[in-house]
């Protein structure tokens, strides 16, 4: 109790209690911190800060650690091998290829090597009109149809849902069949040109609903020479595959396959032609390896005619650009073998 008494009394005055420890306990070399401490909890004067008096050199090593932690000495290489040891090898697999890069399986070149040429005949310059003959072989038209993409289907639906509310489903009906129709007198005016400028007078004259179509192509006839064939059938004999072919003719000099469109947009864009690339370099590759046809092509021309007159536009294909569509054709070809 006197040692308590004695204890409370220094309390009030801390400096002499903490001349008391300096004296008797230093020399046992107790913490000189932690009797200040916890003498200054009774002091009503302002608080020391204890981490003044802290000694700098003995921990420097420790406070160097702690505030050089920002500096990383991680590199990528060591990173590398923690997530090795942690994670273990990294499964290098290879990343799906897109659709638009995929090869065909069966790669058969747009141009048949093993064709020959035969010297030019007296009757080269006439035309070729080769019937279609009727086999189970599927057509290009067929072929196109049933591999086309779900986003196609969905817009040709689309559009099939919002005319059948415009005009019915019989006005619907007969404004398909007035399409159709048109595109074939369209077809019959363009080979009664290249035969006979007596008849394609006539029949431009007699033909009403086709002649914006017809002056719609006007710039583009004056292009055209030496037509190789008319609305002739093809068949490829490798492949097996069929089509009818509008026009084979060189357009500014070049040997082209041609195909004439109807549209009653415009469609400047060869994007904008949809499948009709494909359908002609189907055509292409068919026409040269069909025995009938003593040449070969290389190019292609779409021509997109409008019912108002306006000039037509026109999408040339050179060799180049056939062989990417050719490739794209092979794998709707093996898409619909496939799925038959």
């Amino acid at each position: 109790l006197v040692g308590m008494q004695f204890l409370q009394r220094l309390s009030r005055k801390p400096r002499k209690l903490e001349m008391l420890f300096q004296i008797q306990f230093c020399q046992k070399q107790f913490p000189y911190t932690c009797l200040t401490t916890s003498a200054c909890t009774y002091s009503k004067k302002k608080k020391a800060n204890s981490y003044e008096r802290v000694d700098q050199e003995k921990y420097k090593n420790l406070v160097y650690s702690v505030t050089s932690y920002k500096t990383s000495t991680q590199t990528p290489e060591s990173i590398f091998k923690e997530d090795n040891l942690l994670c273990g090898p990294l499964d290098k697999h290879r990343h799906p290829v897109k659709a638009g890069t995929k090869t065909p399986k069966n790669c058969v070149p747009l141009i048949n090597p093993n064709k020959r040429i035969p010297p030019l005949n007296s009757d080269s310059n006439l035309p070729r009109k080769i019937m279609l003959q009727k086999t189970k072989m599927p057509s290009v038209t067929h072929i196109l149809q049933q591999t086309m993409s779900p986003q196609q289907v969905f817009y040709l639906e689309r559009w099939k849902q919002k005319m059948i509310v415009e005009l019915g489903k019989d006005g619907f009906e007969e404004y398909t069949k007035n399409l159709f129709f048109q595109g074939e007198l369209f077809h019959s005016a363009l080979e009664s040109i290249f035969l006979s400028e007596e008849m394609a007078t006539k029949e431009k004259s007699k033909n009403g609903v086709i002649s914006g179509y017809l002056s719609s192509v006007e710039h583009v006839l004056e292009d055209i020479s030496e037509v190789k064939a008319l609305e002739s059938g093809v068949h490829h004999e490798t492949l097996q595959y069929l089509g009818l072919v509008d026009c084979v003719a060189k357009y500014r000099g070049r040997l082209c396959v041609i195909d004439w469109k109807t549209s009653e947009k415009p469609k400047p864009f060869l994007k904008s032609t949809y499948d009709n690339p494909l359908q002609v370099a189907a055509y292409i590759g068919a026409m040269n390896h069909d025995a009938n046809y003593d040449f070969q092509v290389c190019c292609g021309l779409i021509v997109v005619a409008y019912k108002n007159g306006s000039p037509a536009h026109t999408h040339f294909m050179d060799p180049d650009l056939c062989s990417q569509y050719w490739n794209k054709w092979l794998l709707r070809l093996e898409e619909y073998m496939d799925r038959n």
